[in-house]
């Protein structure tokens, strides 16, 4: 039942990708040139999505197990810290940079070799990250 209830949340997740056309790196590229014709509508669905989240979020923060009986991991750390802004603007620099935020990336990566190389990028940033995580708290 949790494979089904991932695979169902992915896909609700990936149309939501789609029909809002961040999976268009032309579409982000125009959220993210302030200085040139600037394409506000990517703003528009995050604000969407985090109005969207509020209720489930602050039912989650009441609950100790979920729905399907697994114990509800909702962050509790609210602390704005050196590793977390870090962690953002390389997020930022290589979303920028790419024109393609990560998930969306999963999705063009059929076909496209540049989605690939950025796939297996961030896959490798991921790995990199894991291995200096684990280095840093011996």
């Amino acid at each position: 039942m949790r494979a089904l209830s991932a695979l169902l949340a992915g896909v609700v997740f990936g149309l939501g990708i789609l029909l809002s056309g961040m999976a268009n790196p032309a579409k982000v590229l125009g959220f993210l040139d302030l200085a040139g014709v600037w394409d506000p509508s990517l703003g528009l669905v995050m604000v969407g999505a985090i109005g969207a989240a509020r209720l489930p979020f602050r039912w989650a923060r009441r609950r100790s197990l979920s729905l399907l009986r697994a114990p509800m991991r909702v962050p509790q750390v609210r602390a704005i810290d050196r590793p977390l802004v870090i962690g953002s603007l390389l997020f930022g620099i290589g979303w920028g940079l790419a024109g393609i935020c990560p998930a969306p990336a999963l999705t063009l990566a059929v076909g496209h070799w540049q989605a690939v190389l950025f796939v297996v990028a961030m896959l490798a940033g991921m790995r990199l990250f894991a291995l200096m995580e684990a280095w840093r708290t011996r």
